[in-house]
């Protein structure tokens, strides 16, 4: 008998309810519910997951301008058509299902980018409509997965354009287009599916790394123009705005530049999806943090990693929600963020804002048990 790979052996384990129930066509609110039911009960059953929800946490309150408030996030879920891979899209369907189990509910849900797998029209236009059964209203932002097939066409069809700002609260707010490439397909003559494929992958040589480019920081630099340095201000980026391993695609070329922008402030917070684990580093007066994927975690790489990052415990590679998950952001009454990391078969992490100003000092995250992967 040949032997099985990991891979193989990994989703041999996985049963398929989506094909057990001949699940098909368009997912409807009522059949999402029916999913979402049946999903817990069977992955509870077989000892898959262990049903659990975030709570909200009481914010001590300080003299300021800002309310505390609560942002639940939803991220990286790489949607294949139910044909192809269907775990992907209970993971997605668990997270909508544990963010709309929040009482009371968030102010709104981030959705961190990379909704689709290869972007096509079809993984994209899934996802929408797993996210509209989200009761909170949904900020979206847009992952390369997602743009690199028909660079963003669709995706902007369904929700609008990928680069914008709002204030809520006393915050303000910027939701970034951070996975612009300098043009590697067009001198080597690449089909739409062939520069997907490639963006695609995590450490080939052939593509450029990932910038907000000039444009972006042109329009960063005026979004910014009148807002006051003493403003909390928020970056959700789907790439990391820090220089995190150029081997792979982990790295922001102009990351500096980015910085150098965001200097003026008092504080800010940069919330990231695209590395898929726990990931946590301050620069100058920026907390940045990484946001879980709902689809399967990175391993951490192999140089580069931020010294205040506490590493995850290492995955199940036999358990396809092990190191996955969804979180929440708190925003204190300083505009700084206290985020929950809701692991899926593990207990939460909170990561205060405390301790990346602190460098470390205070009010640390609790060690992992097992060695990182």
């Amino acid at each position: 008998m040949a032997h099985k790979s990991i891979e193989t052996k990994y989703y041999e384990e996985r049963t398929s309810f989506f094909e057990d129930l001949k699940i098909v066509g368009a997912l409807s609110r009522r059949g999402f519910l029916q999913i979402a039911g049946v999903s817990a009960g069977i992955a509870a059953a077989k000892g898959l997951i262990v049903p659990q929800s975030f709570q909200l946490i009481e914010i001590a309150h300080a003299e300021s301008s800002v309310e505390p408030f609560t942002v639940a996030y939803v991220s990286d879920t790489h949607l294949y058509t139910r044909n192809v891979n269907d775990r992907f899209i209970r993971s997605a369907v668990k997270a909508v299902e544990d963010v709309n189990a929040l009482d009371p509910q968030p102010d709104f849900v981030l959705f961190g980018g990379d909704l689709a797998q290869l972007g096509r029209r079809e993984e994209l236009d899934l996802g929408a409509q797993i996210l509209k059964n989200l009761k909170a209203p949904v900020k979206m932002m847009v992952g390369e997965h997602d743009w690199f097939l028909d660079m963003g066409a669709h995706w902007q069809e369904l929700f609008g354009p990928p680069q914008y700002s709002f204030d809520h609260k006393g915050v303000h707010f910027v939701t970034l287009m951070s996975v612009n490439e300098k043009d590697f397909w067009t001198p080597r003559g690449m089909t739409a599916e062939e520069r997907m494929q490639t963006v695609a992958g995590l450490d080939n040589g052939v593509q450029s790394r990932f910038e907000v480019g000039p444009d972006g920081r042109s329009w960063l630099e005026k979004d910014l123009a009148a807002i006051d340095k003493s403003t909390p201000v928020v970056i959700f980026s789907h790439s990391p705005l820090y220089k995190y391993y150029r081997n792979w695609n982990f790295w922001t070329e102009d990351a500096d530049e980015v910085q150098s922008i965001l200097k003026k402030f008092d504080n800010v917070s940069v919330i990231h999806g695209h590395t898929h684990q726990l990931l946590l580093n301050r620069i100058g007066n920026i907390n940045f943090y990484g946001l879980l994927s709902t689809a399967w975690p990175w391993p951490y790489a192999p140089e580069g990693l931020p010294k205040l990052t506490v590493q995850m415990n290492r995955a199940d590679p036999f358990n396809g929600f092990d190191g996955c998950g969804a979180g929440q952001l708190n925003v204190l009454a300083s505009g700084m963020v206290d985020k929950i990391y809701n692991l899926w078969n593990r207990n939460p992490v909170t990561v205060r804002a405390s301790y990346l100003t602190s460098g470390g000092t205070e009010d640390q995250p609790p060690a992992t048990t097992l060695s990182s992967y």
